[in-house]
């Protein structure tokens, strides 16, 4: 069996691809080359942008694989491309989305469920918020490749399975988010939050990477979506708490207006579990047609604890300026 990921060399990819040889698979990596990689050495690396059609197809070449994982489709410019190229050359293909699907339409309820995923899109937001309008092309551009997808799937059968994912929690997330909060609790200061806080269900990366595994393995996943996410939900408040008795560290909080943390371009360094666009996913088809079952939420927060006390401390962007949070704290 021949399995691409395009991708994979970030947070979840070496993890896919680990499960992938396991699987019995002969895997190819397709990426850019911008991020080292730490792959095995009997792994296939291809080099190209896919965002250029035609060094896309070069790379390729006359390949056929009988899965492939797309961890890097954003939009529907290069999904039209990657069906193009890859139409009856492809036994499955697993996009990779994001439940920010749901959070740019107009009247989806949480938690979000697969069927809503109809309907009319919210406007885009002001340009005087940079941070919104970048969060809502995410979550439209993530749907554009989505339609194209649908689309494929009715014209052609094309067999491709969208797993929609909320906050991914790894030992790779290289934007450092629970290494933040782990720094924050080991230096015994408040951690500072804004007043409103969505609630949390996340998904630990080995969840995920068993979900790509299961659809693939199951021949009703094709042509369908499925939400991946943990069974619990907490507030910001609940998870804290749980991280710092992990931790073995008292939690504390200092709670600050949203206005005056982005007065100081404090989010999401200071908390980035508290983003105004944090999905949250009913899991219950993934469970029921995929036969999901996830790590317990204290289960893989233990096991990242454990994973960052090892390593020696380091200077992250997202820990820069404590000595300003700690500063609004004293005054909040």
């Amino acid at each position: 069996m021949k399995a691409l990921v395009l991708g994979g060399t970030r947070n979840l990819g070496p993890q896919i691809v680990d499960a992938l040889i396991a699987e019995g698979y002969a895997v190819t990596v397709l990426n850019r080359g911008l991020t080292p990689g730490e792959l095995p050495k009997q792994v296939e690396r291809l080099r190209a942008d896919r965002g250029k059609k035609g060094e896309f197809a070069a790379a390729l070449g006359k390949r056929e694989f009988d899965l492939v994982v797309d961890t890097t489709l954003y939009n529907g410019v290069d999904a039209a491309s990657t069906v193009e190229l890859l139409n009856g050359k492809v036994g499955r293909y697993i996009f990779l989305s994001t439940g920010q699907v749901y959070l740019v339409m107009e009247f989806a309820e949480r938690p979000f469920v697969e069927d809503q995923y109809d309907g009319p899109l919210m406007a885009r937001p002001p340009e005087s918020r940079p941070a919104d309008v970048k969060n809502w092309l995410y979550g439209v551009e993530k749907r554009e490749a989505e339609d194209v997808l649908f689309e494929a799937r009715d014209k052609h059968k094309f067999p491709f399975t969208t797993l929609r994912l909320p906050m991914i929690n790894s030992e790779r997330d290289h934007y450092d988010r629970i290494y933040g909060y782990l720094l924050r609790l080991w230096d015994g200061g408040p951690i500072v939050l804004p007043e409103d806080n969505l609630a949390l269900r996340h998904v630990y990366a080995k969840d995920v990477v068993q979900a790509i595994v299961k659809s693939a393995n199951k021949t009703e996943a094709a042509g369908r979506a499925y939400n991946i996410s943990q069974e619990e939900t907490f507030s910001i408040e609940e998870f804290l708490a749980l991280l710092g008795e992990i931790v073995g560290s008292e939690f504390k909080t200092a709670r600050v207006p949203r206005a005056k943390l982005d007065e100081h371009n404090l989010l999401p360094a200071c908390s980035p579990f508290s983003d105004a666009w944090m999905s949250e996913l009913d899991n219950r088809r993934g469970k029921s047609e995929l036969g999901m079952r996830y790590t317990p939420t204290r289960e893989y927060l233990a096991r990242l604890v454990e994973h960052y006390a090892k390593q020696p401390r380091r200077d992250v962007e997202a820990y820069k300026r404590r000595s300003l949070e700690l500063e609004i704290a004293a005054k909040a």
